[in-house]
């Protein structure tokens, strides 16, 4: 005679399972467009290796995570789109046109929007989450903009420019230019404290990055950095932040605190843009001409693993 296992062994049983299930979809991955290749590279952060790879087609460049995960966004040159990428099946969702040429883009933390810089446009495409809808066009004062980055409440954008000395403030609510703010030549990367008091913008040509208090739009520091200052990342404590040096090839660490640079980490070639882990202790590091992403412990301040992706990524999403 068959004997049934008993009602609590089957609903323990299950549970171990959904356990061990929960535990393998909590490990982040990183994930980085690669622009020559026309792929997304999937990087298991446990392991630091590439676990799938996404063939999305075109030129994909500036990536973002949505605040819960549920999506990726990726800015593709050759057919002017926004890919809204579901990541647990590696498939593009929607395709949403933007301007010609987009570059950098961004989720705002509210889950509300998205942003992405259109360089022939001049201007910067509001995309609503809840439609996928293009819902604002906003012009930008400075030429050929890259990157726009929200503020932690969501309230502001902050633009950097290739061809300008400043970096434009869009009132998201506005969704409007309000004002700008001098720094250096060529803004690239740029990123705010958690609590949202301060930006810090590397200008490429000049090798600086910029401290901007944005409760007075005011520099309250100019900082030299790695040669030709690039890519911006804040750790999510607050107190480092990582700027990348496309000619240097290496990450300078600047000290919040002091605004100084107190360390320089060498990576691959050409390090664009980057991204941390939410715990804080691990940087990716995304190498244009080295086809790799370089990931440094930043506890200990080294390089740990150089991980070989597609031809030419430009950047990293974590989720």
């Amino acid at each position: 005679m068959t004997r049934s296992l008993p009602r609590l062994t089957v609903v323990g049983t299950l549970g171990l399972v959904l356990a061990a299930l929960q535990g393998c979809a909590a490990v982040p991955r990183a994930y980085v467009p690669n622009e020559r290749s026309g792929t997304i590279s999937v990087i298991d952060t446990e392991s630091d290796t590439v676990i799938a790879t996404w063939q999305v087609g075109g030129k994909p460049r500036g990536i973002a995570a949505a605040p819960d995960g549920s999506h990726l966004f990726v800015t593709e040159q050759t057919s002017a789109a926004l890919l809204v990428v579901d990541p647990g099946q590696g498939r593009v969702e929607y395709r949403i046109p933007l301007g010609e040429s987009p570059e950098g883009v961004s989720a705002s933390p509210d889950g509300r929007w998205v942003a992405a810089a259109s360089e022939v446009a001049n201007a910067i495409l509001l995309i609503d989450t809840g439609s996928n809808q293009v819902v604002a066009n906003i012009a930008t004062q400075g030429k050929n903009p890259e990157h726009a980055v929200f503020s932690p409440d969501s309230r502001w954008l902050l633009v950097s420019a290739e061809d300008a000395t400043q970096v434009d403030l869009i009132d998201v609510n506005a969704r409007r230019q309000v004002g700008s703010l001098e720094v250096g030549r060529r803004p690239r990367g740029m990123a705010f404290t958690p609590d949202g008091h301060l930006a810090y913008v590397a200008c490429e040509l000049d090798s600086t990055v910029y401290a901007i208090d944005l409760s007075n739009r005011t520099v309250v520091a100019r900082i030299a950095a790695g040669e030709f200052s690039n890519g911006v990342t804040i750790h999510p404590r607050g107190h480092e932040v990582y700027v990348s040096s496309g000619r240097g090839a290496s990450v300078s660490i600047i000290d919040v605190g002091r605004n100084e640079v107190v360390g320089t980490i060498a990576v691959g070639q050409r390090p664009w843009n980057m991204a941390i882990s939410a715990d804080g202790r691990k940087l990716y590091v995304a190498n244009g001409r080295s086809n790799s992403v370089s990931v440094i412990d930043t506890v200990q301040r080294v390089r740990i693993a150089d991980v070989p992706v597609g031809q030419l990524p430009w950047g990293v999403a974590i989720r």
